[in-house]
């Protein structure tokens, strides 16, 4: 539970305008709720005492007093003697401290992919004491494997346009770092994969943002902001986009391209979920190849991003990036101020791993396509009042709500033992509070009993505690 305090002016400035047509303590709870709910008034925070808000609203105290009953009533205030009135959700004081495991419907995390033991077993990790003890670019061996990998699916690539790193979100940190001067501008979707954005404003960027839903970008905005703001960066997940699954066009990646181009904006793809398509029915390809058909170097202005992670298996802690090679030089320069290299153990798996990427996400597909049916028929018995998109590729369903609850449905959950990323963690203003992103990659056991815990939570939070208004209470 937090500890701060909230003041009565503070609060009411978050309550605006009261409902006319109700009593002043009825529609005064009503706002109150709705703040605790969406997150804007955080659980555990302490709400001014009835006298002071009294006093701040020059309302009546009994018309303050009211209104804290009702929220007491509905379980979203807490008042002890001495301690005051604090902001809570209804049913999460009565859920007992470890009363059962945690379901983790917060990560996207898929188990390792089938066939994956087997080669383990076949690689032989003596070979890494052959090599270096640290490479800042990366095994010679993979990274030939990797640019073989682009070559053959329509972008002609060499080892040294290519880095290994430790991880997608390495390969994200250091891009930021290295190409970030403050106080440049960086793109970034809305939503977008908040750890992209996060290292993004530690390397200094100031952060403008474009739409993007279930049904694809807003392309004529992207366009324009690209044009008119002229952003050093921008980050893009054009293949089942984290978190909406949309995945981008490819009239769409050739007009960005361009736009790119003509405003020097260096377009950062992260490609780490291109590789989880369960039913598209097509595949474009690389999103640089579009820029390297207008020129053999037409792609310097592209760099993309690729991991393991998702594609094979969470626990190899393996990506790269493929870029032009004076910037992948720049990126090796820059590197050492935050590690030496990728380790060689891993190195030496992932290149059998890239060799046998086919035959692997062949089993990835058949697992995600079962997981995301199951999940999407339990949200559709369960909680019939959400609407449930069906992507065609990807970890999640990012899933709309009936109302704007996130963040008060993940506080409460997690009480009940279901850990789940609020919407608004998505964006960089606190949006998406009608949103929830819910991975499929759990057990099917977990996705039941998950869904099940989210119904039954999600029914706490419906309405609250109906109370009887005290005789001569003010109207708005």
């Amino acid at each position: 539970m937090g500890s701060s305090r909230l003041s009565a002016r503070a609060l009411l400035n978050l309550v605006g305008e009261l409902d006319p047509t109700h009593a002043v303590y009825e529609a005064l709870a009503e706002r109150i709720r709705l703040l605790i709910l969406d997150g804007r008034i955080p659980t555990g925070t302490r709400l001014p005492s009835e006298r002071e808000l009294a006093m701040q609203a020059g309302r009546s105290r009994t018309t303050i007093v009211a209104c804290y009953q009702a929220l007491r009533d509905g379980g979203y205030l807490v008042s002890r003697q001495g301690s005051g009135s604090t902001a809570a959700l209804p049913g999460a004081d009565s859920i007992p401290a470890g009363a059962s495991r945690t379901i983790d419907f917060a990560r996207a995390v898929p188990p390792p992919v089938a066939g994956l033991d087997d080669l383990f077993a076949s690689v032989s990790f003596v070979d890494a004491l052959n090599g270096p003890g640290f490479d800042l670019q990366g095994n010679l061996a993979l990274r030939k494997a990797l640019a073989a990998r682009y070559s053959e699916r329509g972008l002609p690539t060499t080892p040294d346009q290519i880095m290994v790193t430790m991880g997608g979100q390495h390969a994200i940190a250091l891009i930021a770092h290295t190409l970030i001067v403050r106080p440049d501008i960086a793109l970034i979707e809305a939503p977008t994969y908040p750890h992209a954005y996060d290292a993004l404003r530690r390397a200094g960027a100031r952060l403008a943002t474009t739409p993007v839903t279930t049904e694809g970008w807003d392309l004529d905005h992207l366009l324009e902001v690209v044009s008119t703001i002229r952003p050093a960066l921008a980050y893009l997940v054009p293949d089942f986009h984290n978190p909406t699954g949309a995945s981008m066009l490819p009239e769409e990646r050739t007009l960005i391209v361009e736009a790119a181009r003509a405003s020097g904006t260096t377009l950062v793809i992260d490609e780490t979920t291109a590789d989880l398509d369960i039913d598209r029915g097509w595949d474009d390809g690389p999103f640089a190849r579009h820029a390297h058909r207008r020129s053999p170097t037409g792609s310097d202005g592209v760099i993309t991003l690729g991991s393991l992670s998702k594609s094979i298996w969470g626990g190899i802690r393996l990506g790269w990036i493929r870029a032009s090679t004076p910037v992948i030089r720049r990126l090796v320069q820059a590197r050492p101020a935050g590690d030496l290299g990728t380790p060689q153990l891993e190195q030496l798996l992932a290149e059998q791993i890239v060799t046998s990427l086919p035959q692997l996400l062949s089993q990835r597909r058949e697992l995600l396509r079962e997981h995301r049916e199951a999940l999407s028929r339990l949200l559709a018995v369960h909680l019939p009042g959400w609407t449930v998109p069906r992507p065609h590729g990807g970890l999640s369903l990012w899933t709309q709500l009936d109302r704007p609850a996130s963040s008060a449905l993940t506080s409460l959950c997690e009480a009940h033992g279901l850990a789940l990323v609020a919407g608004p963690k998505f964006s960089i203003d606190g949006a998406f509070e009608r949103f929830l992103r819910l991975p499929f990659t759990s057990p099917i056991a977990d996705l039941d009993e998950g869904v099940r815990t989210l119904a039954n939570t999600w029914t706490q939070l419906s309405h609250p505690a109906g109370h009887a208004a005290p005789q001569g209470l003010e109207m708005v």
